[in-house]
């Protein structure tokens, strides 16, 4: 599938990292456990507050699922974000993390461009995230 060319993209130049907050964006679909789970096609994202019961939504029968299973943190990496946050490595961890699901078609890519994008975006800046940590799955 071509990529699509976006443009150039704005540069802002973060907090220094021992100062930021780092919120977490992955593609794996991750959602807390009894929300509905997002589906291939569905452009808008999952707002997750609350590490504790996760659920890995990813739908590919073909997604080797090992890895979440001996540690979510390959997937969903709070915990490291935590012990750097204790190690004053960053500044803070966000109290808001985003997850999309990312198998996508490409009508929904220009959804999520236009406006689940934008909207992600706005929603981690209202609750003070710095800089995200992208983990494409």
């Amino acid at each position: 599938m071509p990529v699509p060319d976006l443009g150039s993209p704005a540069f802002v130049r973060p907090p220094a990292l021992a100062e930021a907050c780092v919120g977490i964006v992955t593609t794996a679909a991750v959602h807390v456990a009894g929300e509905a789970r997002p589906r291939g096609g569905d452009a808008s994202f999952r707002v997750v507050t609350d590490a504790g019961e996760l659920q890995l939504g990813h739908e590919s029968p073909n997604f080797d699922r090992s890895g979440w299973l001996y540690d979510p943190n390959v997937v969903f990496p709070v915990d490291r974000l935590r012990e750097l946050a204790e190690g004053g490595t960053i500044g803070a961890v966000a109290s808001h993390h985003l997850s999309f699901a990312g198998n996508q078609q490409p009508e929904t890519l220009r959804t999520i461009e236009l406006d689940s994008g934008p909207a992600a975006a706005k929603l981690l800046r209202e609750h003070g995230v710095d800089v995200v940590l992208l983990t494409p799955v």
